[in-house]
């Protein structure tokens, strides 16, 4: 059995993510068997290639291998596409003809975005897995194949199972091995070396000097989302390659191809992002905190409140506050001593809007006692704090940390440094 390194030299996979090793361990252990496979993985993870290791890892190997996109065949012809067709079984079928089950009789077919497939075409499918038989289009005459089925999906089969638009029967025969494909944002440690890889490819088919990317636009690249995953990336490197008048790539640069580069998942200063960029990223922010503050200052009003109604003598610790906020139109607060802690204490029973009973007492063993803090609205200082936090989270562990926060691990080094956190 090929090692998980041979086989990314082979076919050419770059990247050292723990989750691709993971998955290309998978298709190496399965490839062997004739189980069925299912692949699934965002658009422009790379899904194909797992279907051509599992079929050249193979016993069928030396037999035929095909990729049928089941999203891009109309519903009316998939099934002669997929079983053949005895002629004259509908318009245009001028001839007998074999479907691709028929012709890659001893081989692999890869049938991917296997959610698009009609629910006739799926009753077809899963006849073929259990029991090897099939009848083409316009036929009485049951047929026999030897195919090994590998499927691959962009969404959540089990989703669609639940809303009736597959068959259940048909997913958990095709999900008899899953293998996840993780997305490019998972594999943020790899971005870097994709992106030198498709520089030097693209350099020697323009015949140009390789791209690369200065500090600030490699961690823009870092980053960033990807929602096109590794096409995307690739896309953005050629185009960077053929328009660019520079060897080193800014930011601004960056941006010119991917818009939405300065989308980050932290707050950050202005000197680590755009000018524009930053100053979105802290509007946002201040908004954020703006109703945050709002929401709390409501929250105590409707604890001075209910002190209020109830009678209840406000703690020595919330004076102060309480003059901060001042009550609803028509209500005052009541001065210190209204109700005396060492008397019997007083027990009232309020109904809130749900008629659900509120037990309230002033017996000041109920009352703990409250430090009011002036909150921060530092950015640095929440951004230190988050930090903080996910490396306690993971004891320390950089990688588990940076994946929760959603930065890469150079990032969160580079903040550790900067806020002299202990990691």
């Amino acid at each position: 059995m090929e090692s998980v390194q041979a086989i990314k030299q082979r076919f050419g996979i770059y990247g050292r993510s723990e989750t691709l090793n993971q998955a290309l361990d998978t298709a190496i252990r399965v490839a062997g068997t004739d189980l069925t496979v299912l692949i699934s993985g965002e658009s422009g993870s790379g899904k194909e290639i797992f279907s051509k290791i599992i079929h050249s890892l193979s016993p069928r190997k030396h037999n035929q291998f095909i990729a049928v996109n089941c999203g891009a065949i109309p519903a009316g012809t998939i099934n002669s596409e997929l079983f053949g067709h005895e002629k004259g079984s509908f318009t245009g079928a001028t001839a007998d003809r074999k479907g691709y089950f028929e012709t890659v009789d001893g081989g692999t077919i890869f049938l991917d975005e296997i959610a698009e497939m009609p629910h006739d075409t799926q009753s077809f499918l899963l006849r073929v897995l259990e029991s090897g038989e099939f009848i083409r289009v316009g036929s009485s005459k049951t047929l026999k194949t030897n195919v090994r089925v590998v499927a691959a999906t962009n969404v959540n089969l089990l989703d669609r199972v639940r809303v009736g638009k597959f068959r259940e029967d048909l997913y958990y025969r095709l999900n008899t091995v899953p293998i996840r494909v993780p997305s490019l944002k998972e594999r943020r440690e790899d971005i870097q070396i994709l992106f030198r890889k498709f520089a030097q490819d693209f350099a020697e088919k323009y015949r140009t000097t390789p791209i690369e990317l200065d500090e600030h636009s490699a961690s823009l690249m870092e980053n960033y989302s990807w929602p096109g995953n590794i096409r995307e990336l690739r896309n953005a490197v050629e185009q960077l390659s053929v328009l660019s008048d520079q060897k080193i790539i800014h930011a601004h640069d960056l941006a010119r191809i991917i818009p939405n580069i300065n989308n980050r998942n932290l707050p950050m200063n202005i000197q680590d992002a755009d000018q524009q960029g930053g100053f979105h990223e802290r509007e946002i922010l201040y908004k954020l905190l703006f109703d945050m503050k709002q929401d709390l200052n409501q929250l105590k009003n409707m604890f001075f409140q209910l002190v209020h109604t109830n009678d209840l003598e406000m703690p020595a610790a919330m004076e102060n506050a309480a003059s901060a906020y001042p009550p609803a139109a028509g209500l005052s607060f009541p001065n210190s001593g209204v109700a005396n802690w060492n008397s019997e204490p007083v027990i009232k029973q309020v109904q809130d809007s749900h008629s659900n009973p509120i037990i309230l007492s002033n017996d000041k063993k109920n009352f703990d006692t409250v430090e009011v803090m002036e909150e921060t609205l530092s950015l640095d200082d929440m951004e230190k704090d988050m930090i903080s936090k996910a490396l306690k989270k993971f004891n320390g562990k950089r990688k588990d940390a940076s994946e929760e926060l959603g930065i890469s691990e150079r990032t969160l080094y580079r903040k550790i440094k900067q806020y002299g956190l202990d990691a």
